[in-house]
């Protein structure tokens, strides 16, 4: 993908970057805006990030899992109800300093699309944002959970004997 595609296609979208810590929603905008970002919204904790999905439709939201008020599951979880939230499949990037397999599990679980962890790169944050709108999963409803739809592991060929 040329530079130009992508920094085109960044550039249409509005993003949210929901984090408890200023210093830290400062960096990822400034990331998000020299990958080309011309729209970003910030919030503080996890209520104000449900009112600016309410208020402004962002295209995807980075969301914190550690804030006080909601924290990200909590906020998650409510996005990801389709009979309450008006925005159910909104595309999640859960950042966060969280680095277990547990974490990482739970954030799919709860429907986050990928997962980085704290201190990110621009380069990494722009995979997943492009791993997000050119290869899009349809949610599904899994058991409670209304998820991404899960990719499909590929299993490697087995080798000759």
């Amino acid at each position: 993908m040329s530079n130009n595609f992508v920094q085109n296609m960044i550039q249409g979208l509005s993003i949210l970057v929901v984090d408890d810590n200023a210093y830290m929603r400062r960096v990822t905008r400034m990331m998000l805006m020299n990958l080309g970002a011309k729209s970003v919204y910030e919030a503080g904790d996890g209520l104000a990030a449900l009112e600016i999905i309410r208020i402004f439709d962002p295209d995807i939201m980075v969301i914190e899992w550690d804030m006080p008020v909601l924290n990200g599951p909590e906020v998650m979880r409510i996005v990801r109800s389709p009979e309450v939230f008006p925005r159910p499949e909104l595309p999640v990037i859960m950042l966060t300093d969280r680095a277990r397999r547990s974490d990482v599990v739970e954030a799919m679980r709860l429907g986050a699309h990928e997962f980085l962890i704290k201190p990110t790169s621009p380069k990494a944050l722009q995979d997943r944002l492009l791993s997000i709108f050119c290869n899009p999963r349809p949610m599904v409803q899994i058991g409670d959970y209304y998820v991404p739809e899960p990719r499909i592991r590929r299993q490697a060929a087995p080798s000759p004997a």
